[in-house]
């Protein structure tokens, strides 16, 4: 944005400024387009405040867009290994049932052997020698004896190996069963590790998806400040187009009357109501002056209705358009319909009667750096 291209040059601003102390360019004018002006550049700064501020939170929230991708990413990668673990506890309590599932039938077959055993041995204590004895003389031969004999001993160390084998059973059986009620804790623990590590980055993604929502609220406000000083923005330079029209129309105005010169006051017909027209006025402008001051208003409106490029009537003076702020504003119409004060009364009967303190002036304003004149209380008459 280049702000040269929206404002007045200052060797503009002052050339106005001569031109218009020189052609008798009214006062409301210059206050309208310095209030136009200040009202662009106001709304430049505001632009330019509004997209700086736009700028730096489109970063903070670029930034923050950064980070929740991250966080996105870490959350899926928490639930992949969160899946992974439940996956793992899955396979090892499946593992755990086949498990169970063989520890009971090997604790079954333990029982059996167990209890074959147990017959074994009651049958050897409860019969003692005297079985051995009755096995020994059933022999036949003494090959059959020998063939006896070595079954005996192979029974015994069958019995003596299933012993064994039993007790290596039973601790194989508890040794795996504890291994996989381990690494089941040991699953449970990731899990809840996985559970809160993922509850964690979650709470992570939806605080900084509730910042990204503030920023998204704030950047959405800044648009709506920017749209209204582009708006302001707009109408402040039609403004001062519309201004710098109108203060051209009365520079050329000025020029007309100058030339033309003014007719005698002599010359005027007054109406009934114009003493209380112009003493409206002159109470609106100046109440608050002087009374040469009063007087010198009234003279600038008598010049008026004397010059040839104004109205000449006191009443189509003073509400000729955009002459008079009071008229615009209404508060001459209340101090009309009140009557002005006796002060102003009488300022404007001198007036209409011909007392002239500012000579032909036709304008009048507060002072101004560069504008010379006459100068009456707060005003420059010129």
């Amino acid at each position: 944005m280049k702000k040269a291209a929206r404002t007045i040059p200052a060797f503009i601003m002052a050339a106005v400024l001569f031109m218009a102390a020189a052609m008798d360019i009214p006062a409301s004018t210059y206050t309208q387009l310095q209030d136009a002006k200040g009202d662009k550049e106001e709304a430049e700064n505001g632009i330019d405040d509004t997209q700086g501020d736009l700028k730096d939170l489109n970063t903070q929230k670029a930034d923050l867009q950064t980070y929740l991708d991250q966080l996105n990413g870490q959350l899926n990668q928490a639930s992949s290994e969160l899946a992974g673990i439940e996956s793992l506890i899955e396979e090892k309590e499946t593992a755990i049932e086949d498990i169970q599932v063989k520890l009971e039938q090997a604790k079954e077959d333990s029982r059996e052997q167990y209890e074959a055993m147990k017959e074994r041995i009651q049958f050897m204590y409860e019969r003692g020698d005297a079985a051995y004895l009755e096995l020994f003389f059933s022999a036949e031969s003494f090959g059959d004896f020998l063939n006896k004999t070595e079954y005996v001993e192979r029974l015994t160390e069958y019995d003596r190996r299933m012993l064994e084998n039993y007790v290596s059973l039973q601790e194989q059986i508890e040794t795996d069963e504890q291994t996989l009620i381990d690494e089941r804790e040991a699953l449970d623990v990731l899990l809840g590790e996985a559970v809160e590590k993922k509850e964690e980055i979650s709470g992570m993604v939806k605080e900084t998806s509730a910042s990204m929502a503030d920023y998204e609220d704030q950047i959405s406000e800044k648009e709506k400040e920017l749209l209204e000083y582009e708006k302001q923005l707009r109408e402040s330079e039609n403004d001062i187009a519309t201004l710098q029209a109108k203060l051209e129309e009365e520079m050329k105005l000025s020029q007309q009357a100058a030339a033309a010169g003014f007719t005698d006051l002599s010359d005027i017909a007054f109406a009934a109501g114009d003493i209380d027209l112009l003493a409206a006025i002159i109470e609106c402008e100046a109440g608050g002056e002087p009374y040469t001051g009063k007087v010198a208003v009234g003279n600038v409106v008598m010049n008026r209705v004397k010059s040839a490029v104004f109205p000449n009537t006191v009443l189509e003076v003073i509400y000729q358009n955009r002459q008079f702020s009071p008229v615009g504003s209404g508060r001459f119409a209340i101090v009309l319909s009140r009557g002005a004060n006796a002060e102003c009364y009488q300022a404007a009967q001198d007036a209409m009667s011909g007392a002239a303190p500012v000579g032909n002036c036709l304008f009048f304003r507060t002072p101004i750096p560069g504008l010379t004149g006459m100068q009456i209380g707060g005003h420059i008459f010129y």
